[in-house]
């Protein structure tokens, strides 16, 4: 009998869903995988950057702003496992125990098994090896994501396959030109992109980036007037819309063509009409 479709990504702050695989998720959701988001931290280090909201208390805000970002992308809620943002530079957050740079990680990573025991994933998502800009929140998200995915193959539920979400030399170097992407000013490609060999899958999001578009900008706090992110030009934008890309973390079952379009080629898995999400497997 196939087991329903299900994904489960496993990121840091609220917004890191977005930019990079916000698509696959809408898109996956909207076959009818149930789609589940770990965040590891509320945002509490972030910043506002939109006026307009006025005196806000960081961390409560931005966890709303992923509520919303789900529900727009039509998964599940978060599920926050409420470390806290250790910052990066100089406002990393040495002296909080509860950072999560300051965190067990084999604690995180136990309680990314229980998620996955009690979703069934076939597909986990997380950072690249160097968290896409290097920030130890990021790195920390990739290292006990890949940890509970080694793991889970001595576990009932038995994840088929990590993605890791990547960006291409050519994306890298469009959003460092004109107004560039600030946490990527002074990065070199060759260490924070992949070249095109490393690519495993490409996934055609077209259909869902009016979606990702708005998911993206519910973080109103990240995407703001005085951010970089939220005053991207459109041809830095565009691609962002059009294409996701990943390179592979770990496999566990045989795949019907390398590179692939859809990261449950060849799985026995059945997705189910939006109606019936959320009813027991």
């Amino acid at each position: 009998m196939s087991a329903p479709a299900s994904l489960l990504a496993v990121f840091a702050h609220p917004d890191d869903e977005a930019l990079r695989c916000g698509g696959t998720l809408a898109l996956y959701a909207a076959r009818g995988a149930q789609v589940h988001l770990i965040c590891l931290t509320r945002g509490e280090a972030g910043r506002n950057t939109d006026p307009a909201l006025g005196e806000v208390e960081i961390a409560p805000q931005r966890a709303q702003e992923l509520k919303d970002a789900c529900a727009t992308l039509g998964i599940h809620p978060p599920i926050f496992l409420d470390y806290h943002d250790s910052g990066r530079g100089d406002r990393l957050r040495r002296d909080d125990p509860l950072a999560t740079i300051n965190a067990d990680p084999t604690e995180m990573e136990r309680r990314i098994l229980e998620v996955i025991e009690a979703t069934h994933p076939q597909i986990m998502l997380t950072f690249d090896p160097h968290g896409m800009y290097g920030h130890p929140d990021h790195l920390i998200a990739h290292r006990v994501a890949t940890a509970a995915y080694a793991s889970s193959g001595f576990r009932q539920v038995r994840v088929q396959r990590l993605f890791y979400t990547v960006q291409s030399r050519e994306e890298m170097l469009r959003l460092q030109s004109g107004r560039p992407l600030g946490v990527l000013e002074g990065l070199e490609p060759e260490t924070y992109a992949v070249c095109d060999c490393t690519i495993a899958a490409r996934i055609d999001i077209r259909s869902q980036a009016a979606r990702k578009r708005a998911a993206l900008f519910s973080h109103r706090t990240q995407t703001g007037p005085l951010s970089t992110l939220g005053t991207l030009t459109e041809e830095q934008f565009a691609p962002l819309m059009h294409t996701e890309t990943f390179s592979l973390g770990g496999i566990r079952s045989p795949v019907p063509e390398y590179p692939m379009n859809d990261l449950f080629a060849g799985l026995d898995v059945e997705f189910r009409p939006a109606a019936l999400q959320g009813e027991p497997a």
